[in-house]
């Protein structure tokens, strides 16, 4: 039983940690070199992360730099910025291209927050997906082993523990998100 949990404990953790890199990438209005991260770039016919084949810089508070290591990439960034769902116009001026980040009007801060506030839900769904799959396997624990009714209920309890710990972690990571964005 301790191996369910512990994978549980991990399967959780696990998700948590995808909840805020997937968080990250929202624009708040601040540079943030997450913002370009999971950007694909068209690069000798194969699609390469944006970081894989540059550096990604915060120049000022509202500017990116992204430097190509191979100078032949800066027009494949340039389009990738251009086609994504990004919204921002990319200036390149053959060396580096930079990125401004525009301040959000307060409609986008509004839209962004119900885009979180759906992520945010998906994540705790997935949380108790984890718990239920964990509380099945207890139960079958209980008919294949033969535990003890205490065992059960201590196991499920730990597995309940776990679940609103990462529910938790969740929640803050959230409202710091929403916060963020909703900063002028």
């Amino acid at each position: 039983m301790d191996r369910l949990i512990a994978r549980a404990k991990a399967d959780m953790d696990k998700t948590v940690e995808v909840i805020r890199h997937d968080l990250a990438a929202y624009r708040t209005g601040r540079a943030s070199p997450a913002l370009v991260d999971n950007l694909e770039v068209e690069y000798y016919g194969t699609k390469v992360p944006v970081n894989q084949i540059a550096s990604i810089q915060v120049i000022d508070t509202r500017l990116l730099g992204i430097t190509p290591w191979d100078k032949n990439a800066l027009s494949a960034i340039e389009k990738a910025i251009m086609t994504s769902e990004l919204g921002l116009m990319p200036t390149n001026d053959g060396n580096i291209i930079r990125l401004e980040i525009p301040t959000l009007t307060e409609e986008r801060r509004e839209e962004l927050t119900r885009q979180v506030r759906k992520r945010l839900e998906e994540g705790r769904v997935a949380i108790r997906n984890i718990r239920r799959a964990a509380n099945e396997g207890i139960d079958k624990m209980e008919k294949a082993e033969g535990l003890s009714e205490d065992e059960v209920r201590v196991g499920k309890k730990e597995v309940q523990e776990l679940t609103d710990e990462a529910i938790e972690r969740i929640d803050e990571i959230g409202e710091e998100k929403i916060q963020e964005i909703m900063e002028i």
